[in-house]
């Protein structure tokens, strides 16, 4: 299959604790940090420059979203974001599944029995689709 699919669990107060954790840590890391370095700078070349009002930590963190937003405005890369619904497996990849899984099954009687039941219901589905280009 092409899809790698990673999962992350959060069971109980525990794991919310550590999803909260973890949350606050990268909003420091990426948000308020490179906020209070802009913050920092600004204030720096502000003593520097006669009339210039210096700023605080939340006019840097700002100050660091419109450089931010501008990177990705002006860039020459462009960023692409594609939200869609995930879709099942065609006929063509599950064939794809069911031959990788019989090459692996050996003996194992229970995936055996699922192989011969699909490959039943693959059957069926051409033979009612035959049926249906006949009546018509």
């Amino acid at each position: 299959m092409k899809r790698n699919l990673n999962v992350i669990q959060v069971k109980g107060i525990k794991g919310l604790l550590m999803l909260l954790g973890v949350g606050c840590c990268l909003f420091a890391g990426f948000v308020v940090f490179p906020g209070w370095a802009a913050m920092h700078c600004w204030n720096f070349m502000a003593s520097y420059g006669g009339g210039v009002p210096t700023i605080g930590l939340i006019q840097g963190i700002l100050l660091w979203g419109i450089i931010v937003a501008s990177y990705f405005a002006f860039r020459r890369e462009r960023v692409v974001v594609c939200l869609r619904n995930p879709q099942g497996l065609n006929e063509e990849e599950l064939k794809e599944v069911f031959a990788n899984i019989k090459k692996q099954a050996g003996e194992d009687k229970i995936i055996q029995s699922m192989i011969k039941a699909r490959e039943a219901e693959l059957k069926l589905k051409e033979d009612n689709s035959k049926e249906k280009t006949e009546i018509k």
